[in-house]
């Protein structure tokens, strides 16, 4: 029998010191989590709504977007689970569930012999992301303490979406000689059991760093109820609700760039592989942007970088949309490069400003009720640019989410504050 004071195996490391440079490898480890989680959305970007069209013979554009309603849905409401249940018990355990999950999506995409399957798939997606990337960002935001938040959630969002990006692309270069369902199926397997295994082997849970941050910070008064922290970050702070509506349009621009883009840059007559090359470069630059962004925003602010963004996504999207006939590769490559950079800086800016608002007992519960919002939009926008889009044609529904979107950056330039 061992000594009492004999020092503990079981946990070799008891340091809660907060910061990026102190916890790096456990953030950069986090880091190439999230990129697998990334992964997996990514596979879909491009050659699903292909899929739905040439293999399901589906021509109703709401038929076909009910995939992302699904996914919205269950994602949003999973984000809600999400944040409360990581604080009771501990982040690590809800990584791993959402990687199991996970597993069996590219068996169901491989086998689906009608588009329920597909949907059904996806409703395991939004659990899949749902646990996975909450999960990474609140252990991100609990490692790096409140000076840094803005990078840490840039460096966040850079991994995920860009490789949402490769995946788009590397999916539709393999779909374009082997076929939609090998593609999504071999490139599925791959990313999900390599994301299960680094989660169950390597990630460390950092629930203690969050609960020392509180006592350190805000002492030992008790958190808010749930019920309370809900209404609080929907609607009754100004900047957590603005904040919250903005996420939720940002996320419905997304999804009708998941949606519709790939039908209306094949209906132009591009290939399945540059359909892929296009798709992803949206992605790409809101990636590889966010690096610099999500610092910027802790010399800037959140407010003016969230509610520039939003301005420059409806620039890009009205590019899009009205892109000629005769000529469109341009300006849809100008509007995707204009896309991701707006959503470059509204990404990271809106998690560090949550994470800003929301005091580390509650923040967690925070996070969920903002994603909630945010991945509703998926949702939202599916249904509203499906029924859009039947009626009045694909780039009017485009134009339309536009101009919802440079609405949105208005209401956070009016109701955000500074912290």
């Amino acid at each position: 029998m061992l000594p009492r004071s004999a020092p503990s195996i079981s946990r070799p490391e008891t340091d809660l010191t907060l910061g990026l440079r102190r916890n790096w490898r456990q953030f950069a480890l986090l880091v190439v989590v999230n990129a697998f989680v990334g992964g997996m959305v990514g596979l879909e970007r491009a050659v699903l709504p292909l899929l739905a069209e040439r293999d399901f013979g589906l021509t109703s554009k709401s038929a076909m977007l009910s995939f992302i309603v699904s996914f919205g849905v269950v994602k949003a409401v999973t984000n809600l689970i999400a944040g409360r249940q990581s604080e009771r018990i501990g982040r690590k355990p809800l990584l791993v569930l959402g990687w199991i999950v996970g597993l069996p999506i590219p068996f169901l995409l491989w086998w689906a012999p009608s588009w329920n399957w597909v949907t059904a798939a996806n409703m395991l997606l939004g659990v899949n992301q749902g646990l996975c990337w909450s999960t990474t960002v609140v252990m991100k935001i609990d490692l790096v303490g409140p000076n840094r938040r803005g990078l840490a959630m840039g460096l966040n969002e850079f991994a995920g979406y860009g490789a949402v990006a490769l995946a788009a692309w590397g999916c539709a270069l393999v779909a374009s000689t082997h076929g939609f369902r090998t593609a999504l199926f071999v490139s599925g397997v791959v990313v999900a059991t390599a994301g299960l295994l680094m989660s169950v082997m390597f990630v460390r849970d950092t629930t203690a760093f969050a609960r020392s941050e509180a006592r350190t910070r805000f002492g030992t008064s008790p958190a808010p109820s749930f019920r309370d922290v809900f209404v609080r970050t929907s609607f009754g702070d100004r900047s957590l609700a603005a904040c919250s509506q903005a996420g939720l349009v940002n996320n419905l621009n997304d999804g009708v760039a998941w949606g519709l883009f790939p039908l209306l840059f094949a209906s132009r007559g591009l290939a399945v592989a540059d359909v892929g090359a296009l798709a992803a470069v949206y992605p790409a630059v809101w990636g590889i942007s966010q690096i610099g962004t999500g610092a910027l925003s802790d010399r800037w602010g959140r407010k003016w970088p969230i509610a520039g963004g939003m301005a420059v996504q409806a620039v890009g999207i009205w590019l899009i949309a009205g892109a000629s006939v005769a000529r469109p590769y341009g300006a849809w490559l100008a509007g995707s490069v204009l896309l991701g950079l707006g959503t470059a800086l509204v990404y990271p800016s809106l998690l560090a400003a949550i994470g800003d608002r929301a005091q580390p007992g509650w923040r967690a519960s925070a996070v969920g009720v903002y994603r909630l919002w945010r991945d509703l939009g998926y949702a939202i926008g599916a249904v509203a640019a499906g029924f859009l889009a039947d009626a009045f044609g694909v780039p009017v529904a485009i134009a339309a989410v536009g101009l919802l979107t440079l609405a949105s950056g208005v209401v956070v330039a009016v109701r955000m504050n500074e912290e």
